[in-house]
């Protein structure tokens, strides 16, 4: 078996401000292989954009990754430092921000955004470079390249100004992408389109990507394996399969029952009260049990170890654990149900 591009071990990162040391990202476990696609999902907050920005080195300085190893591609990135970094980004890793606007420069044509990454790190002549931007526009679907490649971001809608973000992030053709939200400020047509586009380039490519969303809903069409997260923490991982039609945290009890799809023959939809902890100081035990209807008089005390669910699917919750009693989920899956599309899984 091959090793993973992405392996993430105990790793921990924290914030430290003049308040005290914020635990945004607290001892995560996983690996991402090459070509997969693999959705991390949470409520704003739950550390899903510090986790992909700290392994690119992209953080503020009051940022420090607290424990845990980075490993790239099979080499260690952990203690690595700007000048080392500047090797990696764009050549191993890239990644794609929500907002296009926030990544293009307004001022420069789109051409010229994708080129200056290959003219500098590949040693491209113009020629060559232009060349391999016009084939990258085409890549990301869009059309006439030759001529919108001279042609400002202002002239392009946002769909399409969020295609050539992902052109500049292809450009030097990285074997893992972070996607950070890049359909949340788009159309639900336009955002299909996006969804569409990562899968053809996955499959035209090889290339890893973990797709960082707040929404189960948008993961179901491309995600090969989902990981949820909450309060800096991943609480359930496994296939799209597992985690869709046999959940088995409380807190993916609650997404799924958020999702517009259960409203359906006149089923209202759940909400999960309260609101996430304060990461100055986390609660003992499970960071879930004060929303947590389920909790358990453990939950309050001790932390939840990850439980096996299968050799694929494991999840961090004291219901799982052979003295618990038997919960039947308040929400329930079906394949074919309107989430899907293509009847994907």
């Amino acid at each position: 078996m091959s090793e993973p591009i992405l392996n993430l071990e105990n790793y921990a990162v924290s914030f430290y401000t003049p308040k005290g040391e914020v635990q945004a990202v607290r001892g995560i476990d996983f690996s991402v292989k090459e070509g997969e696609i693999l959705c991390i999902v949470g409520e704003s907050g739950c550390g899903k954009t510090v986790m992909c920005e700290s392994v690119m080195k992209l953080l503020p300085p009051e940022a420090r990754i607290k424990s845990g190893r980075v490993t790239l591609c099979g080499t260690d990135i952990t203690d690595y430092r700007e000048k080392q970094m500047r090797e990696i980004r764009g050549n191993l890793v890239s990644m794609v921000f929500q907002d296009p606007m926030m990544t293009l420069n307004p001022t420069i044509p789109v051409g010229k955004q994708i080129t200056e990454a290959l003219l500098k790190h590949k040693k491209m002549s113009r020629s060559e470079a232009r060349a391999r931007a016009v084939e990258l526009l085409d890549l990301v679907g869009i059309e006439d390249g030759e001529t919108r490649f001279s042609l400002q971001p202002h002239y392009f809608s946002g769909g399409m100004r969020q295609r050539c973000v992902l052109a500049v992030a292809l450009a030097m053709s990285p074997r893992l992408l972070f996607a950070d939200e890049p359909t949340t400020a788009l159309d639900v047509t336009v955002e299909a389109k996006i969804l569409d586009l990562l899968l053809d380039i996955r499959d035209k490519t090889g290339i890893a990507i973990v797709f960082i969303s707040h929404d189960l809903g948008v993961v179901a069409k491309i995600a090969d394996r989902v990981a949820v997260m909450y309060a800096g923490k991943i609480v359930e991982i496994g296939t799209a399969e597992e985690v869709y039609y046999d959940p088995r945290h409380p807190y993916t009890w609650g997404l799924l029952s958020s999702l517009p799809a259960l409203a359906a023959d006149g089923k209202s939809l759940r909400s999960i009260p309260g609101m996430p902890p304060q990461l100055l100081d986390p609660p003992p035990g499970d960071a879930f049990a004060e929303r947590n209807e389920y909790a358990l008089a453990i939950d309050y005390e001790q932390e939840p170890p990850m439980f096996r669910v299968t050799d694929t699917h494991y999840a961090a919750t004291w219901l799982l654990d052979p003295r618990a009693p038997k919960i039947t989920p308040p929400v329930s899956l079906k394949k074919g149900s309107g989430i899907w599309k293509k009847n994907r899984l």
